[in-house]
C-alpha cells in the first residue's frame, strides 16, 4: 500500500506502516561489511570503563563519576563511511553527551574539519534528542546544527546511525535512512570538509549545555551510563595527512567505489523517507535561524514550506514536538512513559 493514501488508516495501523516503511527502506539501500573492533578501532580515554565483548565485535562505552570512555578509529581517512548499531543509556540521562563523529582536531588544531551526530540526554520520561553538524577548515564560528526527536526509544534497541563524506556530498543516516544531505558548492569554499579525519565515538558529561541549555546535570545516582556500539562500518580512503610520502592514499578507483556505493545514492523512495523525517522530527534548523544568519549560509536549500514552519530563531512555531511535550506533560505514571513512544507518531 502506497503510504501517501494511508490517511483513512487507524492510528495503530499507522504505526505499524509507518515502521514498515522505514524497515523496507533501510534493508533494501545496502549492504555493510562489518569489521571486529581491533580491526578498524583504538581506545581514546577511560581504559577501564570501555569494554569490548568477547568476540571483539562490539564495545560498551561507560560513564560514571570518575570519567567516560571512548575510542578512535586507527587510521585517518580522506572521505569515507562511517556507521555502527548503537543503543544508548536508558532512564535518567540528562546530562549526558553520546558522540559518534569524524575530527582532525587533534592534528588541525586551529584549521579542523567535523561531522558530528550527537545524542543528548533528558530527564526521567523525557525522550532524547540528537543533533548533527559540520565544521570545515575551523569554521567554528558558522556553526551549522540541526536537531532532531526520534519516532522510537534509543535506549531501547540498537538503531543503525552512518555518516557518509565524499568530495562531492554528506549524508547522515538513521537506519539507512537519509536525515540530511548537504552537497558541496562553490560558494563553500574551505568550509565544507576536505581533510583527512578520523572517527570517534565517546560518552562524556556534559551537564553545562546537553540538558535544556545546563538547567538538568548528570546524576551519578543512575550511574554507570552505558552506550552500546556493534556491527561496526568503516569504508573509506586511509591517509596520513602529516606523512610527506604517505603509505596510504586514496586513488581514484578508491573513490569512485565509495561514490557508487548504495548509501552514496539517494533513491526517490528514500528521499520520500527524508522529507517526511525532516518534517516531523526536526525542530531546529541553522537554514531558518534568521537572527544568527540574516543571510542563510550558501549550501542551505528554502524550502518554503518548511520555512513557514519556524520561527525566526530556527526553531518550531507550533505543534511538532513542544505540542506532544504540552500532550504528555499532563499524563502521570504508566501513562506517562506510554506516551514518550507516541510523541514520536508523525501521523497523531
Amino acid at each position: 500500500m502506497d503510504c501517501l493514501c494511508c490517511w483513512s488508516v487507524s492510528k495503530p495501523l499507522y504505526l505499524l506502516l509507518f515502521s514498515y516503511f522505514f524497515s523496507c527502506t533501510a534493508k533494501a539501500a545496502f549492504n555493510l561489511s562489518t569489521i571486529s573492533f581491533d580491526e578498524g578501532y583504538s581506545p581514546l580515554f577511560g581504559d577501564g570503563n570501555l569494554v569490548r565483548s568477547p568476540d571483539g565485535r562490539s564495545a560498551r562505552l561507560l560513564l560514571d563519576r570518575f570519567t567516560g570512555a571512548g575510542f578512535i578509529s586507527s587510521r585517518m581517512y580522506k572521505y569515507g563511511f562511517f556507521s555502527a548499531n548503537i543503543k544508548l543509556p536508558g532512564y535518567y540521562t540528562a546530562g549526558l553527551c553520546v558522540a559518534f563523529y569524524t575530527s582532525n582536531g587533534d592534528v588541525f588544531k586551529k584549521t579542523h574539519d567535523e561531522l558530528d551526530i550527537e545524542f543528548l540526554g533528558n530527564t526521567k520520561g523525557e525522550p532524547w534528542r540528537f543533533q548533527t553538524n559540520l565544521y570545515g577548515n575551523g569554521s567554528t564560528s558558522h556553526g551549522r546544527e540541526e536537531r532532531y526527536r526520534l519516532w522510537f526509544d534509543p535506549s531501547k534497541e540498537f538503531h543503525r546511525y552512518s555518516i557518509l563524506w565524499t568530495a562531492k556530498t554528506i549524508i547522515f543516516y538513521i537506519d539507512d535512512v537519509p536525515i540530511r544531505e548537504v552537497i558541496r558548492n562553490e560558494e563553500m569554499g574551505s568550509e565544507f570538509p576536505s581533510k583527512p579525519m578520523s572517527l570517534y565515538a565517546t560518552i562524556w558529561d556534559a551537564s553545562n549545555w546537553a540538558t535544556s541549555g545546563g538547567k538538568y546535570k548528570v546524576n551519578y545516582k543512575y550511574a554507570p551510563f552505558v552506550s552500546e556500539f556493534k556491527d561496526l562500518a568503516l569504508e573509506g580512503c586511509p591517509s596520513d595527512p602529516i606523512e610527506e610520502f604517505p603509505s596510504f592514499d586514496c586513488h581514484e578507483s578508491d573513490l569512485a567505489r565509495l561514490e557508487n556505493a548504495g548509501y552514496a545514492t539517494i533513491t526517490r523512495r528514500q528521499r520520500s523517507a527524508m522529507r517526511r523525517f525532516r518534517q516531523r522530527y526536526m525542530y531546529y534548523s541553522y537554514c531558518y535561524d534568521a537572527l544568527r544568519y540574516p543571510v542563510p549560509l550558501p549550501e542551505c536549500v528554502i524550502i518554503p514550506s518548511e520555512k513557514e514552519r519556524f520561527r525566526d530563531t530556527g526553531r518550531l512555531k507550533f505543534g511538532g514536538s513542544h505540542q506532544g511535550g504540552k500532550r504528555r506533560s499532563r499524563r502521570r505514571g504508566r501513562g506517562r512513559v506510554q506516551a514518550s513512544t507516541l510523541e514520536y507518531d508523525p501521523y497523531m
